[in-house]
């Protein structure tokens, strides 16, 4: 009997018995990130993974840096003129990284490792048992083992093979960590929870430029339909309105306007003009809300005008100032080490201090109102006192 692959339905189609008139098809299961517990301590592929999300979304990038510099300056202190001296000598002149000089590059190179790998690590390089040169190195360089709950043990570890050799001079090195958990040495970076938001970002602006691919660039369908008298002719005619019609396009390009005029049925269409370019102002602004968040920097700093008549109230400067003055304090340990090696080793038996310049975040009119009330308050209070003092 022979086998046939295709029956006859009853309607005189075709039916085949092999494929089904529909199929499913699966979507990919969505990560759930709640499900996903963060790893003990960044991974290389971690630190890759901050350095390309700078690199691909330029607002995170941005904030990092104004954090950098909203941080402000600083100064190493020390009661003694001779030892003062030779600190301000060694902040303004040290080599840093055989590219950089003074000790507030280096202080902002660490604190950008800080922030984007959650640890910054360094060196302090010696000349004749003398500070000579600060070098910064990669946080994935570096590693870190509890010895006891009040000191760590650094070695080197090689990110390719994970092999790992011990420090030389171990008491050199500078290390600062964010946010650290219960009974970690590693810290966590600001950028920790944003890859799922930023992809998604970024998928949203690959879709906008495809969509300005397809759609964005005019481009024209020009349909000639001939009577039954030019019929034998519709090759010819055509090839007369498309050299015209090209003609046209390119004295434009001069500033040259010409009208197109044809015989017969001829359509001008425009191609992609029935389907609208979505709106991505929305989710767009919601996913840059969430990193904006994360970041803790008002939106206007980076240039997301939001509001027509946005500002910075004295709220936000207040939780601003707390913020920057969180990373002063992480810094500030650091800092004092590398001022103490610089003393204890010119033969100073002191501990130096940090003075950090003042965060200053509001208007210059405000300031102003407020010195001019200060100033008149103390003018009232003066004279107060001198009507007092007369009575008497």
């Amino acid at each position: 009997m022979a086998f046939s692959f295709f029956r006859r339905n009853r309607r005189g189609g075709v039916q085949s018995d092999a494929l089904p008139l529909m199929l499913s098809a699966p979507r990919a299961a969505p990560a759930r990130a709640l499900e996903c517990p963060a790893p003990p301590a960044p991974s290389p592929a971690e630190f890759r993974l901050y350095d390309a999300l700078r690199f691909q979304v330029p607002v995170i990038d941005a904030a990092i840096h104004k954090i950098v510099r909203l941080t402000g300056g600083f100064r190493l202190t020390a009661p003694d003129p001779q030892a003062q001296e030779l600190l301000d000598r060694f902040s303004a002149s040290v080599p840093v990284n055989a590219a950089g000089t003074s000790l507030q590059m280096f202080a902002d190179q660490m604190l950008d490792s800080l922030l984007t790998y959650g640890n910054a690590a360094g060196e302090i390089l010696t000349a004749d048992g003398e500070p000579a040169a600060l070098v910064t190195v990669h946080p994935q360089v570096l590693g870190i083992a509890a010895d006891s709950a009040a000191q760590c043990r650094y070695f080197l570890r090689d990110p390719e093979s994970g092999t790992e050799r011990p420090l030389l001079h171990p008491e050199r090195i500078l290390f600062a960590a964010l946010d650290p958990p219960a009974g970690g040495t590693c810290g966590v970076s600001v950028l920790r929870g944003l890859p799922a938001v930023s992809g998604i970002l970024m998928r949203i602006y690959e879709c906008i430029g495809q969509n300005y691919d397809r759609a964005g660039n005019i481009r024209y369908a020009v349909t000639y339909q001939p009577d039954a008298a030019a019929a034998g002719f519709a090759k010819e005619h055509a090839q007369q309105i498309a050299a015209a019609w090209q003609e046209g396009l390119n004295a434009a390009k001069c500033g040259e306007v010409q009208d197109f005029i044809a015989v017969g049925d001829v359509a001008i269409k425009v191609i992609g003009a029935e389907n609208q370019l979505f709106d991505t102002n929305v989710p767009v602004r919601q996913l840059l809300e969430q990193i904006v968040s994360k970041l803790s920097i008002p939106p206007f700093l980076l240039g997301l005008s939001w509001s027509t008549t946005e500002r910075m109230s004295a709220q936000q400067a207040d939780i601003l100032t707390s913020e920057l003055e969180y990373f002063r304090r992480i810094l500030s340990p650091m800092l004092r080490k590398i001022g103490a090696a610089v003393l204890h080793s010119a033969g100073y038996a002191l501990t130096p201090e940090i003075e950090w310049s003042n965060i200053n975040l509001q208007d210059e009119t405000e300031l102003a109102e407020a010195r001019l009330k200060n100033a008149q308050a103390k003018e009232i209070e003066l004279r107060n006192e001198k009507a007092s003092q007369g009575g008497l």
